[in-house]
């Protein structure tokens, strides 16, 4: 599974590969240098003016020899480097020397007009990469406000300027539109916090040491199709719905009984072998009439959920969508915290509930999966200063519960109780509708219900929802998608993992 490294890893890994390809580190940097140039020339044409801005470190010698490439293809190529207090790195000079007669070179001082990149369609940024550690300052904190100020097309060499990759960033940070890293993601592309900056990030392979990166030790990853197909079971000749599980769903109030419908139709399109929704008298003929492959458990109650009262029979349990708050609902989820012990999917007001009732969280069972959306994660555990504190309360809050919490949005976060987090690659933003988080509740319960650990579960329940939001973003486009669309595109997204 794709690691997220450090800054220091990052730079190990560099001279890890550099010792023991071998090869030198100026053959690495032409690498790197033709990788990126690659990316560009496949969606920019000679037709671009192209500015590049460069530091005088190893990410600014990545800018020149990009430079240089991209003149002897045709691009009509600026140059200008932000020389301010930082050495010149051996590599930097090498590729400087590389470009004698070929580009002039602007040298940038304090002086110089605001306007200065404005005659380029395209501006590279390459003044720091992933090495800073404090705020840009003086030359360079100028240098990358005049960057942002222009209307050209921005892009960021391996992590844009002023962006750290360990810790919350503050002062001047260039703004980009793509940025195109080398190897591996950086864990700070997955914070909504810096979207504005990071724009869309790409990854290109520069060939670093695969060795290195089995090797070496970090709680974060990025979910892939090859890791998900791993995951996935095979059904075999001889199977029957036993072997499928028995789920139970408590979901829908009065007014609510389409987060049920949803919920119960992923878990069956999930491979689920039956089905029981528990809900309310008024959600009988609805429930029974869109769902009849379902069973359905009827509460004492017209318009919610008042109690169960034999959960032995479930191999796993979803509670939340459309659940409501009432007094009589909170006491009988009490009640299937205390009696229900194998792991369950949380989700919507139970979530609410936990955190209006914040004892209930004692009685969870362990390995269940909580699914909040921000603001319900923000009530369970507070507010934060930034996007590393969340990530931080999200461990805690997964090795306290000794549970799985799956905060959702772009790239959902999978948190386990053993401290790992594991960022999803698939979805899009049309999958912000009303009704998406119920699809993955029924998901989850049905993967629970099928013995799937609940890691796995939660690893494959997440990456299935975003790949079936995908694929109804393709069909229907993304301003359309509604819940409905993602479990019509269940099947395909299933297909897409066992072929």
């Amino acid at each position: 599974m794709p690691k997220i490294l450090s800054a220091k890893q990052i730079k190990e890994l560099d001279a890890y590969t550099i010792q023991h390809e071998p090869i030198a580190s100026i053959d690495l940097m032409e690498r790197a240098c033709r990788a990126f140039e690659s990316w560009l020339t496949e969606r920019f044409d000679v037709t671009h003016r192209i500015g590049i801005v460069c530091g005088t470190g190893n990410n600014g010698g990545d800018g020149l020899g990009i430079a240089r490439l991209l003149f002897e293809l045709g691009y009509q190529v600026q140059l200008w480097i932000v020389n301010g207090d930082a050495t010149e790195s051996l590599d930097f000079k090498i590729n400087l020397d590389r470009l004698r007669n070929k580009i002039s070179v602007t040298e940038i001082t304090l002086k110089f007009d605001q306007a200065i990149f404005s005659s380029c369609d395209i501006l590279i940024d390459a003044i720091f990469g992933s090495g800073l550690s404090r705020p840009p300052e003086g030359l360079y904190e100028k240098a990358i406000d005049c960057i942002n100020q222009t209307n050209a097309l921005r892009i960021a060499v391996d992590v844009p300027s002023g962006l750290m990759m360990d810790q919350h960033s503050t002062g001047s940070i260039v703004k980009a539109h793509h940025t195109v890293s080398f190897q591996l993601p950086k864990l700070v592309f997955f914070f909504p916090q810096n979207y504005p900056f990071v724009g869309s990030w790409h990854i290109v392979p520069i060939g670093l040491s695969k060795d290195f990166i089995r090797q070496a030790t970090s709680p974060y990853f990025y979910l892939s199709l090859k890791n998900i197909k791993r995951i996935v079971k095979p059904r075999l000749t001889f199977d029957h719905k036993g072997h499928y599980g028995h789920a139970l769903l408590i979901a829908g109030s009065i007014g609510k009984m389409g987060a049920a419908i949803l919920a119960s139709r992923a878990s069956l399109r999930s491979g689920l072998g039956l089905l029981t929704v528990h809900i309310p008298k008024c959600g009988n003929t609805i429930l029974q009439t869109a769902l009849p492959e379902a069973m359905v458990s009827i509460d004492n109650s017209e318009a919610f959920s008042t109690g169960i009262e034999n959960l032995n029979s479930y191999s796993s349990i979803g509670i939340g969508p459309g659940l409501g708050q009432h007094p009589e609902t909170v006491n009988a989820f009490a009640a299937v915290l205390k009696q229900f012990k194998l792991p369950m999917i949380i989700d919507a007001d139970a979530l609410n509930i936990l955190s209006s009732n914040k004892e209930l969280l004692n009685h969870i069972p362990e390995g269940s999966i909580l699914t909040p959306h921000p603001k319900e994660f923000e009530r369970l555990v507070g507010t934060w200063k930034d996007d590393f504190e969340r990530l931080k309360k999200q461990q805690q809050l997964a090795k306290q519960l000794k549970c799985i919490v799956v905060l959702k949005g772009a790239y959902s976060s999978i948190a386990s109780s053993d401290g790992d987090v594991f960022f999803n690659s698939t979805g899009n933003p049309g999958m912000a509708t009303a009704g998406s988080g119920d699809v993955l509740t029924g998901i989850l319960t049905s993967l629970l219900a099928q013995q799937y650990s609940s890691l796995n579960a939660a690893l494959l329940g997440v990456y299935l929802h975003g790949l079936s939001g995908d694929g109804a973003a393709y069909e229907k486009g993304m301003n359309s998608i509604i819940a409905s669309d993602l479990v019509e595109f269940l099947p395909d997204a299933f297909k897409k993992i066992t072929a």
